[in-house]
């Protein structure tokens, strides 16, 4: 199981254990009501949080494929020259 896949049961069991640990609370229906408003607004938050940071990490993760791409690019580039020149002095 992927970890992403993983967080997102966590999390969808999270939201889960909380509505229904609200639903049966002995509580007006204004009183839950605020209730579901607030851990709504929490969870929303922490969903953002990590929405961030996986913008972030697959941005990072971007960059480093595209200079090691630009590196193996220059690598092969040599190697080709390399050979060239090689096959060129064996004339």
């Amino acid at each position: 199981m992927s970890k992403g896949k993983f967080a997102l049961g966590a999390l969808f069991g999270a939201v889960v254990g909380v509505a229904a640990g609200i639903l049966t609370a002995p509580k007006s229906g204004k009183e839950t009501r605020a209730d579901l408003r607030t851990k709504a607004d929490e969870l929303k938050g922490q969903a953002t949080e990590k929405a961030h940071e996986v913008k972030s990490k697959a941005t990072e993760a971007a960059e480093d494929v595209k200079t090691k791409a630009e590196e193996l690019k220059g690598r092969t580039e040599r190697a080709v020259e390399g050979a060239k020149q090689g096959f060129n002095s064996k004339k």
